[in-house]
């Protein structure tokens, strides 16, 4: 069992982050495109707050980052990519006026400190912004990693349900389950390029309990259902 890191803060992002964060970003994809200064100044302008790392305080270290938009769901098709919701990364489409959807374009920890309670630190932090700012949700893509190794022999959707029924660890999505996210759908060609996805991810969907309507759920495929799936 892994230790958690024992003093996790989590702030918002500031300039001087940038470095950090881009080299977070080339340890933990190991493939292009990497997150740029241009991208992570683009996301302070337009959204401050939906901007966040996360330091060990212990060291000064920067062991996480979190960036998020706002967008009007509606706009955008369920099988979009990840370059259709974020607009190539540079979150130009960010839409708090008509937007109630809090998109996650990015969650990422440093691989020497996964399964170390730093995800749930940001993720807590995410859940409280939504929170704080009265929207009924968070959307975003949970790139299936690990689904390279089982691609010659089921589909996408078949690794999803195995890792919803816990047949399967499922990496990245079976943390982001038990975070209280839900699948909605599978897609391909989210990310183009992914050697351990092979492109594929989920659309998961966090609800605020405090403010969502009933319209503010999203249709689930049976199939991802846990309570049907079994």
């Amino acid at each position: 069992m892994n230790t958690p890191v024992s003093d996790i803060l989590v702030r918002n992002t500031s300039p001087e982050d940038f470095p950090a964060i881009m080299a977070l970003s080339k340890a933990v994809y190991s493939f292009p495109p990497h997150w740029t200064e241009r991208q992570l100044a683009s996301h302070l302008e337009i959204f401050p707050m939906g901007q966040l790392v996360a330091i060990d305080s212990t060291t000064g270290t920067l062991v996480g980052m979190a960036a998020s938009l706002i967008i009007r769901w509606d706009d955008y098709d369920l099988h979009g990519s990840w370059k259709d919701f974020t607009n190539h990364g540079m979150f130009t489409n960010h839409d708090p006026a008509r937007g109630r959807t809090l998109y996650g374009g990015e969650v990422m920890v440093s691989p020497e400190l996964q399964r170390r309670g730093v995800g749930s630190a940001l993720y807590a932090a995410r859940r409280r912004l939504v929170e704080d700012l009265k929207l009924p949700r968070i959307r975003a893509g949970s790139r299936l990693r690990g689904y390279h190794r089982y691609a010659d022999r089921m589909s996408a959707e078949d690794y999803v349900v195995k890792v919803i029924r816990g047949e399967l660890r499922g990496m990245t999505l079976a943390f982001q389950l038990k975070e209280g996210f839900r699948v909605l759908a599978v897609v391909s060609d989210y990310l183009p390029g992914d050697p351990e996805s092979l492109g594929h991810v989920a659309v998961i969907e966090w609800i605020n309990e405090q403010v969502a309507t009933p319209g503010d759920y999203g249709s689930c495929d049976p199939k991802f259902d846990p309570k049907l799936s079994r």
